[in-house]
């Protein structure tokens, strides 16, 4: 009998066996007998292998075919009980494991089988089943354990053939002529040992799959949160500072000024941006949630000069140009061209306070531009930063196969981010890949993203 590990699943459980743990075979064979499917599926849980009962089932109905077979075939035998005996010798492993729980061992099938074989071969008839118990019993022992122990199982269940054979035991006659059998049986022999050996490395191989599986998925996962909290970091970093410029703004013009009205106006510009943010971050929140999401258009390359006026109404120096013509620019790349430009201009905020800034657009037939200056002021040093915003700026850089340079320039600082465009000349990434390819890799990112933004990515 082969042996497996049989998976259930939680609506088909059963309550749990009471003998497994009482150690007596009386209490086992009582609970066989009080609910026996549940008993056999806790043996095949238990068991130290993994095969599905498909190969089990498979197994034994070969066994049982061909002990049926010799059976028959020594019908001029009868009454004697000796092939009788032999079948239920081979199966001796059945009722141990079904009403005990004994696991079938690779030594009692190969000395059932070696048995039963010699108790049949002991009768001989032409053209003779009962070898090819041996030829299943040799393919389970080779799927459980080393080739080593197999090798040797089949090479003793091949020198029971020899002799067996030398005692004139093995006859197989075609026609009236008396032909050598003992090769036929030596060769299924050799292919049962080579079916075991295989369901083995199929075994193996399997284990291997899901382990990579298991590797890959947990990269996604952690290549998904990194994208969810660089999402989750630009939001927030956007919404407060322009809501910090807000509320300075409003507290400037009623200390200073008394300007009620202006303060208010501040305030309702403040408080607009605070929901705009909530919404966003349940948004971008809502992507860790398994069930489904109502999904809304990202930004793009257009929503540039909205972010801009955010910031300008919010009280930053700003000065903004940008190209005439922005079809050319992809859904990725406006997307990430605007969380670089909102992500540049919220760090001027902190980083550089009362400093002016510049933000230049430029789209050819080649690539995208956007380009970030600040002034900074007096006395402050530039913060190279290695935080998680130009960490995330540059991922999302090279992502799209694009690159990006920020550090100081003159008495300022600059962020200066380049994605190539469809058709234009490509370059090198930083991991040595034609920026080229990368086109084809989020050619259906690009479409779903052009479908979202178009009101038709419901459900995509």
């Amino acid at each position: 009998m082969d042996v497996i590990h049989a998976i259930t699943s939680s609506a088909d459980a059963q309550p749990a066996i009471p003998f497994r743990e009482s150690g007596r075979i009386r209490d086992r064979f009582a609970a066989f007998l009080r609910n026996p499917g549940a008993v056999v599926r806790r043996n095949f849980e238990e068991l130290p292998f993994d095969y599905p009962p498909s190969v089990m089932i498979s197994a034994d109905a070969a066994l049982l075919v061909v002990g049926v077979g010799a059976i028959i075939q020594r019908h001029d035998y009868f009454p004697t009980a000796l092939p009788i005996l032999a079948v239920l010798l081979v199966f001796v492993s059945v009722p141990l494991f079904c009403f005990f729980g004994v696991t079938p061992s690779p030594i009692l099938l190969a000395v059932s089988g070696l048995a039963a074989t010699a108790i049949l071969l002991a009768q001989p008839v032409p053209a003779d089943f009962s070898p090819f118990i041996l030829v299943v019993m040799v393919g389970e022992v080779a799927a459980i354990v080393r080739k080593r122990f197999s090798a040797l199982f089949a090479v003793i269940a091949m020198i029971e053939l020899l002799a067996f054979d030398a005692a004139g035991h093995l006859m197989w006659s075609v026609t009236g002529q008396r032909l050598q059998g003992i090769q036929m049986y030596a060769i299924g022999i050799a292919l049962g040992w080579l079916v075991g050996v295989m369901l083995q490395y199929q075994r193996k191989f399997l284990y291997q799959e899901r382990q990579s599986q298991q590797i890959r998925a947990a990269r996604a996962a952690d290549e998904e949160r990194r994208r969810i909290a660089r999402e989750v970091h630009d939001v927030i970093a956007h919404s407060l500072s322009i809501t910090l410029l807000h509320l300075t703004a409003a507290r400037h013009a009623l200390q200073t000024d008394r300007d009620v009205d202006e303060a208010v106006d501040a305030l309702v510009d403040a408080e607009r941006l605070g929901r705009q943010a909530m919404a966003d971050i349940r948004r971008t929140i809502g992507l860790l949630d398994a069930g489904p999401s109502k999904l809304v258009p990202e930004p793009g390359i257009r929503d540039i000069d909205d972010l801009v006026g955010d910031f300008a109404g919010a009280g930053l120096d700003v000065r903004y140009t940008r190209a005439d013509d922005l079809n050319a620019v992809s859904a990725a790349v406006g997307l990430a061209l605007y969380r670089i430009g909102q992500e540049s201009l919220a760090n001027v905020i902190k980083h550089a306070p009362g400093a002016t800034a510049t933000v230049r657009l430029e789209v050819d037939s080649a690539v995208a531009r956007l380009i970030v200056n600040n002034t900074l002021p007096t006395g402050l040093p530039p913060d190279l930063g290695g935080g998680m915003g130009l960490s995330g700026m540059r991922q999302r850089a090279e992502l799209l196969g694009g690159r990006i340079e920020t550090g100081p320039y003159d008495d300022g600082w600059a962020v200066r981010a380049e994605f190539p465009l469809s058709g234009g000349r490509a370059w090198f990434g930083p991991c040595g890949v034609p920026d080229i390819l990368h086109g084809a890799a989020t050619a259906m990112h690009d479409k779903v993203e052009a479908m979202r933004r178009d009101g038709l990515g419901e459900g995509v």
